[in-house]
């Protein structure tokens, strides 16, 4: 029995069709296929380019104006550690820095095997609870930098 793994053109394709290679959709494609592969590759916004018969430059100007989208690959986890005020001024900077060092990458970066992804946002609505931190959308909050390990080893 075998099993057939689909191309990443066929997938490109795919969602191509689904969205009937309407130009004014291109954000929702964009989104499909970063929801697919955690990441927009050259070459699916070159396929992109093509199916949709729109300049290159275009579809690469709607990937990289919007921070949800990312031209490198990303970590299965993806970590944001909240820099607001309320949480700056509990202690957000001295998590980050704990993160970085368990993780040894700074953020904006991904573990060498894609396992998280660390960024920052300037606020992500819950000051109450501060300082936060977002993994997968599961918010931690109040954290302290003893918090830090024991949380990460939960993403294993």
């Amino acid at each position: 029995m075998s099993i057939e793994v689909e191309q990443p053109e066929k997938k490109i394709n795919s969602i191509l069709e689904k969205y009937e290679h309407d130009k004014g959709l291109l954000v929702s494609i964009l989104q499909d296929i970063q929801e697919e592969y955690n990441y927009l590759s050259k070459e699916a916004i070159m396929q992109i380019s093509q199916g949709l018969d729109i300049p290159l430059s275009q579809v690469y100007s709607v990937a990289t104006f919007y921070k949800a989208f990312s031209l490198k690959p990303r970590g299965r986890h993806v970590i944001n550690v909240c820099l607001g005020t309320a949480c700056h001024v509990r202690g957000a900077v001295r998590i980050l820095e704990a993160i970085e060092r368990e993780l040894n990458i700074k953020s904006g970066d991904t573990t060498d095997d894609l396992r998280f992804t660390l960024e920052t946002v300037n606020c992500v609505g819950a000051c109450a609870l501060g300082p936060v931190v977002v993994i997968d959308g599961e918010y931690s909050g109040q954290m302290k930098i003893d918090k830090v390990k024991p949380l990460l080893e939960k993403y294993s």
